[in-house]
């Protein structure tokens, strides 16, 4: 035999053990090791719909989410099996804690109180964020405090609760105020006239994040919010889209080369607002970088200190997911509440006359706020029945016991925070009604001090640091609403809760103004 004949097959062998590898190795990621995991479940009491080569339950969660959405529904706060139908229906058929496949993700939906508490006050690592920067919603939050670990998620945090507490989110309020009198402003002359509110309230919150946490105004960052609004709608559209192996890695979808297109013009606005930030500093048209959220960001990126020092891709991302969730968190909130109030007239009264109360013919002051009980019964029923996320991801860091179940480490955990919420269990045979007074005696109380009954905005070390913020811009914008227009709900409006990252109704919320 000669060499080149040698040659031929030596390559034609390391060929053959190289696919052979690869083939075994495909297999064990998209077959041998879900069903493995699925079987070593199924023995803990664990049971859920059977995994699917490659999609896992993905195409019958794509079903399900189509079926419910296509159905008109009820004018009706029982919105668990329109909004995340999958959830509600295998919780039915295998039991308030099963086993899902997200692709050839293990996901482990979790409704058992006390195993929640475990994992969302932990904070050493065992339950991180669920991480994966090919996903879409990757584009829209990046590294930021979303998602970011360790120290690295410490420091972000550190920042955030500097710009949005105490004394800072009391310094937030008269810019708050200007923009929701500019909104009221617009308002004038449509007396009895039909408005869609969600869209009203979608530019009121970015002009407020704006000018709060970035210092600019509504139209300088326009650009950000319509890029921010494409890439979640394109998160919607491709969520239980499995990715197929190899072809995935080399042939991008016209959805993925958009995503990456907005990701690149998100970073380059935000870029040119730290450009500016800079140049005043560096023209002497001011001594430091601001004390808004933009400007603490700027001021660590400028750190002597490396340890403490954020990178550009840092910046980037904090001002993403401060944008973002700055916006949509409080815009959902307002506006489903707004909805129960032309629904329930009677607490719409009850709340404009706690108004009066507090403020009389003034704008809302911070003293003020914290005195408004019958609004802050009214808004947190809001979040119980329309919470803003209707689930969050964590992911087991390593293999570990949590109560009776051992759990192999990469797998998912899911925790249906709406499901939580109409838990008929937790909440009692009125779990569907509008009824603000069941937190007359506070949040622990109403919740038989269940306190994973109700997490609205998470809770442990990583609840959303801009509660406080969402509630007392929604605070201020009811008391200015109420004390100048009644409510109702317009012939028009069609009840359609829809799950984008956030809450949103599917075609609007048409209500009616009436001058008070």
């Amino acid at each position: 035999m000669d060499s080149t004949a040698k040659v031929l097959i030596f390559v034609a062998s390391s060929l053959s053990l190289f696919v052979l590898i690869s083939v075994l190795k495909f297999l064990e990621k998209y077959w041998w090791t879900p069903l493995k995991i699925q079987k070593a479940l199924s023995l803990q009491g664990i049971k859920g719909p059977p995994y699917q080569f490659i999609h896992g339950n993905n195409k019958a969660s794509s079903l399900f989410r189509y079926q419910a959405l296509s159905k008109p529904m009820a004018l009706t706060h029982d919105i668990v099996p329109r909004v995340i139908p999958q959830i509600h229906a295998w919780i039915n058929t295998y039991g308030k804690n099963y086993l899902t496949w997200e692709g050839n993700r293990a996901q482990l939906v979790i409704s058992d109180i006390e195993i929640i508490k475990e994992i969302l006050k932990n904070n050493d690592g065992t339950f991180p964020k669920r991480k994966d920067d090919s996903a879409f919603i990757y584009k829209i939050i990046g590294d930021g405090l979303v998602s970011s670990q360790g120290a690295k998620w410490a420091r972000q945090r550190k920042l955030a609760n500097h710009a949005f507490h105490g004394e800072s989110l009391k310094n937030m309020n008269p810019a708050v105020i200007a923009s929701v009198e500019t909104m009221l402003e617009k308002w004038k002359g449509r007396e009895g006239k039909e408005i869609e509110v969600f869209e009203e309230f979608r530019l009121l919150t970015a002009e407020v994040i704006s000018r709060t946490a970035f210092g600019s105004n509504y139209l300088e960052g326009k650009k950000i919010f319509d890029m921010l609004t494409k890439l979640s709608m394109l998160v919607t559209r491709n969520y239980f889209k499995a990715r197929i192996p190899v072809i995935s890695k080399i042939w991008k979808s016209a959805d993925e080369i958009e995503s990456e297109q907005l990701a690149k013009g998100i970073h380059d606005c935000v870029m040119e607002m730290v450009k500016r930030r800079e140049e005043k500093v560096v023209t002497g048209e001011s001594h430091h970088f601001g004390d808004d959220f933009l400007g603490l960001l700027v001021n660590a990126y400028h750190d002597s200190d490396e340890k403490n020092r954020l990178s550009v891709q840092d910046v980037v991302d904090e001002c993403k997911t401060f944008y973002f969730a700055g916006q949509e968190t409080t815009n959902s909130l307002l506006a489903w509440t707004v909805l129960v109030l032309a629904i329930h007239t009677d607490w719409q009264d009850k709340a404009r006359k706690e108004v009066v109360e507090v403020f009389g013919d003034q704008n809302p002051h911070h003293e003020g706020i914290s005195k408004l009980k019958t609004m802050n019964m009214i808004i947190n029923e809001t979040l119980r029945l329309y919470a803003p996320v209707a689930a969050v991801i964590r992911k087991v860091g390593k293999g570990i016991r949590l109560g009776k179940l051992v759990l192999p480490a990469d797998m998912e955990i899911l925790i249906p925070i709406l499901t939580l919420h109409h838990e008929p269990q937790l909440w009692g045979d009125d779990v569907h009604v509008f009824n603000p007074e069941r937190f007359s005696q506070g949040i622990a109380n109403a919740t038989k001090y269940n306190s994973a009954a109700f997490i609205p905005f998470s809770m442990g070390p990583r609840s959303c640091v801009g509660m406080s913020f969402a509630t007392t811009e929604t605070k201020i914008a009811l008391s200015m609403i109420l004390r100048r227009y009644t409510i109702t709900l317009s012939p028009a409006y069609v009840h359609a809760p829809f799950p984008v990252i956030t809450l949103q109704p599917q075609h609007g919320i048409q209500v009616m103004l009436h001058s008070v």
